[in-house]
């Protein structure tokens, strides 16, 4: 593809979503009353079924034993770092010596690929980029040139999730507010600043730093909890249901700001792409930066703000008084996780569908020179993937089952940790809470 069919397609690319109320297959009323009233019955059903905590790490369907030792294989391990590697240095070309336009492929390896595709593999595979991280990595291996331990730590860490909250909430403003964002000075500066960041943080708390502080680890981490994938308590592979992934996260501290960022991020990103909300912030004597900024925070103290205040109406109505709100909310967070994995995928999928292959096109030529070193410069997106009624189909059918799996988390974490009564009792202001994320994510969709 010639640089000039590159710029058309890239100013033709749709947004994180496509969808609208015409392109729904039922009536726009219709699929939210559905939506609201399977919640409703499937609490109903819990409450009298699901007595007792069931999602137990021994349950599951073990992987055949070829399979498992593929998975298991340290020659896996390898060629999938050193694939993350190779990439992570072809991309440090284009970023420092690529051209400064939309034939650069640096804003699709960040924005599509690293922060798309792994909440995608990650949700498939489960936690990859623990795996493939290239900078534990560097760790690692300036570790063992030193020929000091791996659990090298200056300081002790007791941050919890914070530091990878307010990662994750400043890239979402990157990519949601920030103007300029895809230029080659503005993503220098931001690859230099995570890089610092992540030194220094590997360096004074050790390998820590990775496991809870570093966002993007912390993102693969949490969506990397509904694969599929997991392991049982004697170390086998097993396929599981989504929620027994979710279930093992445990309440730590700060892991209520990073569910809300993740949740209230994509909710902010369908909210504005809606028509009216542009046209009040064009309008606006506001500046459009100071104005967004503060929607988008907003929406991250929603999130946290009705979690919050339905575990304290929950623990005054099971008895146990508002003090041990504080707990309870912990223990539930994990439980908004389905929910943000659904909007995820609502709101990436067509993004990531088309832009992907782009981006692997433009790969081929790093240097804006014309050559075509990896032989994919002739890729081309198709529109099968993204066309209007199959997007707003998954875009439904994805919170829609998100939802459902909050409400089944939530359910077996309140049996968990409450008695029967004051499990069924407390869980009616969540089961609120719920329904009005249903309806608030179906309408920041399908809004005209």
């Amino acid at each position: 593809m010639s640089p000039a069919a590159y710029d058309v397609v890239l100013v033709a690319l749709p947004t994180h979503g496509v969808g609208s109320r015409a392109d729904l297959p039922l009536p726009f009323g219709a699929l939210v009353a559905s939506a609201l009233a399977a919640l409703v019955i499937s609490f109903l059903a819990i409450g009298l079924l699901w007595r007792v905590p069931r999602l137990g790490r021994s349950q599951g369907i073990v992987l055949p034993a070829p399979l498992a030792a593929v998975l298991d294989s340290p020659w896996l391990r390898r060629v999938a770092r050193a694939a993350a590697v190779a990439l992570t240095l072809w991309t440090l070309v284009a970023l420092l010596a690529g051209p400064d336009s939309a034939r650069n492929p640096v804003p699709h390896v960040i924005y599509v690929w690293l922060w798309v595709g792994l909440a995608f593999a990650s949700m498939v595979f489960g936690p990859i980029w623990r795996v493939i991280n290239p900078l534990r990595q560097l760790h690692t291996g300036l570790l063992r040139l030193a020929r000091v331990s791996p659990d090298l730590a200056v300081l002790p860490y007791r941050a919890g999730w914070w530091p990878a909250a307010a990662g994750l909430g400043l890239f979402t403003w990157v990519e949601l507010v920030a103007s300029d964002n895809t230029s080659l000075p503005f993503l220098r500066l931001l690859v230099v600043g995570y890089l610092v960041v992540s030194v220094l943080g590997a360096g004074l708390f050790g390998r820590a730093w990775f496991e809870r502080a570093d966002p993007f680890e912390a993102w693969s981490r949490l969506l990397g909890s509904l694969s599929p994938l997991g392991r049982r308590d004697d170390g086998q592979w097993v396929l599981r249901t989504p929620l027994h992934g979710v279930n093992e996260l445990r309440g730590e501290r700060g892991l209520v700001a990073t569910v809300s960022v993740m949740l209230g991020s994509t909710a902010y990103d369908g909210f504005s792409a809606n028509l009216s909300w542009a046209t009040f912030v064009q309008t606006s004597t506001v500046p459009a930066s100071v104005l967004k900024t503060a929607t988008l925070i907003a929406f991250f103290g929603a999130v946290a703000g009705t979690l919050w205040i339905a575990a304290a109406v929950s623990t005054t109505l099971s008895g146990r008084g508002i003090r041990d709100s504080v707990a309870f909310v912990s223990d539930i967070a994990p439980s908004l996780i389905p929910i943000a994995g659904g909007y995820v995928i609502a709101h990436y999928w067509s993004l990531f569908v088309y832009q992907a292959p782009v981006g692997l096109a433009l790969l081929s030529d790093p240097l804006g020179t014309g050559a075509d070193l990896l032989g994919t410069a002739g890729i081309t997106p198709g529109d099968a993937l993204v066309q209007a009624t199959l997007v707003a189909t998954i875009q439904a059918v994805s919170i829609v089952t998100g939802h459902l799996l909050g409400v089944l988390a939530v359910h077996e974490r309140a049996v968990t940790v409450l008695d029967r009564r004051s499990a069924v009792v407390g869980q009616v202001p969540l089961m609120v809470v719920m329904l009005g994320y249903t309806f608030a994510g179906l309408t920041i969709l399908f809004e005209p």
